[in-house]
C-alpha cells in the first residue's frame, strides 16, 4: 500500500515520505531488486522478528535481496508511514515509521544518506509490536474488572486467581516453562501474562528478589534508573537514582504480584529433556521439598546472562585456612573488619568489594590479571547515556520504548563507530584521574578498539567497572594493587606466580562466569549444549560457523539449534526490551501462526 505523499518534494519530511512510499510501492509488487536498490551500498538491516521470525542483521543490497527473498510474500508488509517529524543532521535524514504485516504491527526507524542523487537506507530497522488479533489488553483494551449483573455462580478475582494457581502444574500444563525468576524471567512472565501465554516463572529462592537480596551488601545497580524500568510498571518519578539492591529486591517482588506473574519459588528444575514427536519437554522440579513434573511445549532459560559462577581450582585451596568465596557468594564487610582479604579480580564486583572492605577497616589487596576498562559513573551517565536515558532525555520527549528503539537501530557492526568519539570525551574529561589510576600501576584499557565499556559487554560480558568510587582506593593507594596470575594458596596466604606471597583470611574470586549454555548442560544435556553453542557474545550463533561477524548477540531472546529452548536475560534494559520480542515469539507460536525462521542455519519445525 502506498502512502499519501503530504510533505513538500526535497525537504525533509519529503524525502523520508517519498523513500519510505518507493519502498511499499516495491515490496507490493514483489520486486526485490527495486527494494534493494533504495539501500545504500554500504547498509545494514536489522529486523526484530517483523520479517524473519528472528532477531537478525542482514548488510548491502546482496543481504536485503536475501532477506526479501525468503519472507516477503509471507510477511506480505503493507502501510509504511511516517510517524513523526523526521529529522536531519551531518546529511543523514532520520525518520521513524509504522507498517504491518500479514500477521503483525510494526514500528521502525530508517537513516537516509544521499548517494548517487538519490536519498537510500544507510540503517533500517524493523520491529514487530504486537499480533492483529492477539493485541494486549491495555489502553482501550483494558479489562472492565467488575462484574456488573446478577449472577449466582460469581467467581471473584481472588477467587479466580486461587483457582489459576491450585490447577497450574497439576490439572493445566504451562505452555511456556521459564526457568529463573530474576529480572529476566520476572519481565518475560510479565510479557506472557499480558498475552494471555498460559506460562510459568520458577526460580529456586524463596522469595523474588532473592537474586539481589543475598548478594554483597553494598551492592546498588551501577545503570541508572531511566536505563531500568520494566514492562508497563515504570519507576515512580522519586526512585533513586542508583537503586540499592534490597530496594531492587523488593520492587521485583511487588511487582510480580501486581502484574499476576504465576511464579513458583523455593522450586528447583533438576532435569529436562525434549521429545520432538510430542512436542513437550518434560522437566522434573522440586519444589519446597516435593518432585513434580511439568510438560510444557517451550523452555526458556533465564538463569543469568552470565551463567554459572566461574571458581577457578588452584592448588592449596584445601589446604588454606580462611574463607573462599566467589563474588557472587560473597556476603559483605562486615565479618572481616581488620582482616587481610585478598580480591582476585578488576571488575565491577571485585571493585565494590574492594571498596565496601576499605570502608569497614579490612586491609585490602586486589590482584589485577589483566587489563580493565574504568569508566567514571557520572561521565557515562552525562556522555554515554544522557541523550537517550535521564531526566534531560525524558523532558525531550524521549520515552523509555523510543530510548530503546533508538538504540536498537543501531547496528553491532557499526555501533564501536558511535561509541568510540563518546568514550574519547569521556577520557578527556576525566584525563586527571585516568593519570593517577594509571600511575598506581592499574593495566587499563578503552576496549579492543576504543569503543569503552557498552561494547566490552556485548562481546565479552565482562573486562569493565563503572567507578562509583572504589577506583580512587586504587589510585590512592589505599587497597593495595598487585599484579600476576594466582599460582597457588598456602594455608594462610595467596601466592603468586613471581613468587609474591599475600597473606590472606579471606580470598574472594571475582573470576566472572561461564557461558550461559553451561546451565543447559546441566539440566538438559552437554550434547544440547555444544548444538545451541555459545551464548552471549557478537558473532554468529552456531559453533559451525563461530566467525568474527559482530551480527547479534548469539542465541539470546530467539529460537536456537535446539528445538523448544530459549535464552533470556541481560540487564534491566535489555530484560525488559527483548522480553516483547521473546513474548510474541512464544504467542504466536501458542496460537498457531506460522513462525518460519529466517537465518537458522538448521531451521527446525516450530510449534
Amino acid at each position: 500500500m502506498t502512502q499519501t505523499l503530504d510533505a513538500p518534494p526535497g525537504t525533509t519530511a519529503g524525502r523520508a515520505e517519498s523513500w519510505l512510499a518507493a519502498l511499499g510501492d516495491a515490496l507490493a509488487a514483489r520486486d526485490v531488486e527495486r527494494a534493494a536498490g533504495l539501500f545504500a551500498a554500504t547498509s545494514f538491516w536489522r529486523d526484530l522478528i517483523a520479517f524473519t521470525w528472528n532477531i537478525t542483521t542482514v548488510e548491502d543490497r546482496a543481504g536485503v535481496t536475501g532477506l526479501l527473498t525468503a519472507t516477503l510474500d509471507r510477511t506480505d508488509p503493507t502501510r509504511f508511514a511516517v510517524s513523526e517529524p523526521p529529522e536531519e543532521a551531518d546529511g543523514v535524514t532520520t525518520a521513524w515509521f509504522t507498517f504491518e504485516t500479514a500477521v503483525g504491527r510494526g514500528k521502525g526507524l530508517v537513516r537516509l544518506v544521499e548517494e548517487d542523487g538519490e536519498p537510500r537506507a544507510w540503517t533500517f530497522l524493523t520491529t514487530m509490536y504486537e499480533l492483529k488479533g492477539h493485541e494486549e489488553p491495555r489502553g482501550d483494551r483494558r479489562p472492565l474488572g467488575a462484574e456488573h449483573g446478577i449472577n449466582r455462580g460469581r467467581e471473584t478475582w481472588l477467587e479466580r486467581r486461587e483457582r489459576e494457581a491450585a490447577e497450574l502444574g497439576v490439572a493445566r500444563q504451562p505452555y511456556v516453562l521459564v526457568v529463573g525468576g530474576g529480572q529476566g524471567g520476572i519481565a518475560l512472565g510479565a510479557r506472557l501474562r499480558q498475552l494471555g501465554v498460559p506460562s510459568l516463572v520458577i526460580d529456586k529462592h524463596p522469595r523474588p528478589g532473592d537474586q539481589w537480596r543475598g548478594r554483597y551488601k553494598s551492592l546498588c545497580l551501577h545503570d541508572p534508573v531511566w536505563y531500568d524500568h520494566l514492562p508497563y510498571v515504570p519507576f515512580p518519578d522519586n526512585w533513586p537514582v542508583f537503586a540499592p539492591k534490597d530496594k531492587i529486591g523488593d520492587w521485583l517482588e511487588s511487582y510480580t504480584r501486581v502484574m499476576e506473574i504465576p511464579y513458583w519459588s523455593s522450586t528447583v528444575a533438576t532435569s529436562a529433556s525434549y521429545s520432538p514427536e510430542t512436542g513437550e519437554w518434560t522437566v522434573e522440579v522440586e519444589r519446597e521439598g516435593a518432585a513434580l513434573t511439568l510438560r510444557p511445549a517451550h523452555l526458556v532459560l533465564a538463569t543469568g546472562m552470565s551463567g554459572k559462577p566461574n571458581v577457578p581450582q588452584i592448588p592449596g585451596q584445601d589446604v588454606f585456612r580462611g574463607d573462599q568465596q566467589h563474588s557472587s557468594r560473597h556476603p559483605g564487610p562486615d565479618a572481616y573488619a581488620g582482616k587481610r582479604v585478598v580480591v582476585i579480580g578488576s571488575n565491577n564486583s571485585a571493585f565494590d568489594i574492594c571498596g565496601a572492605l576499605w570502608e569497614h577497616g579490612v586491609d585490602v589487596t586486589m590482584v589485577q590479571r589483566s587489563s580493565t576498562h574504568i569508566v567514571r559513573s557520572d561521565s557515562l551517565m552525562e556522555i554515554g547515556l544522557g541523550a537517550l536515558y535521564s531526566e534531560e532525555a525524558v523532558a525531550n520527549g524521549v520515552t523509555t520504548e523510543k530510548a530503546d528503539l533508538t538504540f536498537a537501530s543501531l547496528p553491532y557492526r557499526i555501533m564501536h563507530e558511535f561509541q568510540i568519539p563518546l568514550y574519547q570525551q569521556m577520557r578527556e574529561r576525566d584525563a586527571d584521574f585516568y593519570e593517577r589510576l594509571e600511575g598506581a600501576g592499574f593495566w587499563h584499557d578503552w576496549g579492543d578498539d576504543g569503543s569503552g565499556l557498552f561494547m566490552k559487554y556485548l562481546r565479552r560480558g565482562s573486562g569493565y567497572y563503572i567507578d562509583v568510587g572504589a577506583a580512587d582506593l586504587v589510585a590512592n593507594g589505599d587497597v593495595r594493587l598487585v599484579h600476576g596470575q594466582v599460582t597457588r594458596l598456602t594455608e594462610d596466604a595467596v601466592v603468586l606466580e613471581d613468587g609474591t606471597e599475600l597473606p590472606a583470611d579471606l580470598v574472594v574470586y571475582a573470576t566472572g562466569y561461564g557461558s550461559m549454555n553451561g546451565w543447559a548442560a546441566d539440566l538438559i544435556s552437554q550434547e544440547v549444549a555444544d548444538r545451541v553453542g555459545k551464548v552471549w557474545g557478537l558473532g554468529s550463533d552456531t559453533t559451525k560457523d563461530p566467525g568474527p561477524w559482530e551480527g547479534e548477540q548469539r542465541n539470546m531472546w530467539k529460537p536456537t539449534q535446539q528445538e523448544a529452548l530459549w535464552f533470556h536475560g541481560g540487564n534491566l534494559h535489555q530484560s525488559r526490551h527483548y522480553s516483547l520480542y521473546l513474548a510474541l515469539q512464544l504467542k504466536a507460536r501458542h496460537v498457531g501462526i506460522p513462525t518460519p525462521v529466517h537465518g537458522l542455519q538448521e531451521v527446525h519445525h516450530l510449534r
